[in-house]
């Protein structure tokens, strides 16, 4: 198995979505192609009551699950394809292009754009995820940021095995392996790749990758300072 393959990061086993995934590929690919994928998708249903002040755009190309509670004051923009008992709070700003799994939460003054979550993947307090991939369980401290375009609007690269690798992306955030827990008011660089039970503190500066190929490592050397 590749460290720069999906299944490296992510158990998809109970993803409902699973078929998003390009699973011999490096997983920002799965990305690249995101936009294309929920174009192709059969969208437009929706499974849940909607209350007044919701603000629905696109709504044709909009599909939320049951059981999901959507509150007053979020903003959804199509396509997007919300899955089943997610919270979409007060203030949540969705925009195009993100995908998410079961039992998710984007709350309050929260952005998400082009982005995925895995099941139970959580930006719940004035959070930005821009192209980037949450993986099942993880969860985002509140005003983490994953920052996804550089300062000198170049290609974002990424850091694998010591190996400086092109992505052919301008706009790339962060891969966060499952079961990561990022520390309030933290920021990720582009482009960074964070294994499974990664654990930063908070007001990290998160500048580089951590994955490495074939090191069993435990819980305390997944904690990024």
């Amino acid at each position: 198995m590749s460290v720069s393959f999906p299944e490296y990061f992510f158990d998809l086993q109970n993803f409902p979505h699973k078929e998003f995934f390009l699973l011999e590929e490096p997983v920002w690919e799965t990305l690249k192609h995101l936009k294309e994928s929920l174009e192709k998708s059969c969208l437009g249903e929706i499974m849940c009551d909607i209350p007044n002040g919701v603000t629905l755009v696109n709504k044709e190309s909009i599909t939320i699950g049951k059981g999901t509670r959507i509150e007053p004051g979020a903003y959804i923009e199509g396509p997007c394809l919300i899955g089943e008992n997610c919270e979409i709070r007060h203030g949540a700003y969705l925009r195009p292009f993100v995908l998410m799994g079961n039992h998710c939460v984007v709350g309050h003054s929260s952005e998400v754009k082009h982005a995925i979550f895995l099941n139970g993947a959580q930006a719940p307090h004035f959070n930005y995820v821009g192209d980037s991939i949450l993986g099942n369980h993880v969860n985002l401290g509140a005003g983490v940021i994953c920052a996804n375009f550089r300062l000198d609007h170049g290609e974002v690269c990424v850091d694998v095995e010591g190996d400086r690798l092109k992505t052919g992306m301008r706009k790339f955030g962060a891969i966060l392996g499952d079961g990561s827990q990022i520390g309030c008011n933290s920021v990720l660089n582009p482009g960074v790749l964070l294994k499974k039970r990664t654990f930063s503190r908070a007001c990290s500066s998160i500048q580089k990758s951590n994955i490495r190929k074939n090191r069993n490592v435990n819980c305390s050397e997944n904690l990024l300072s």
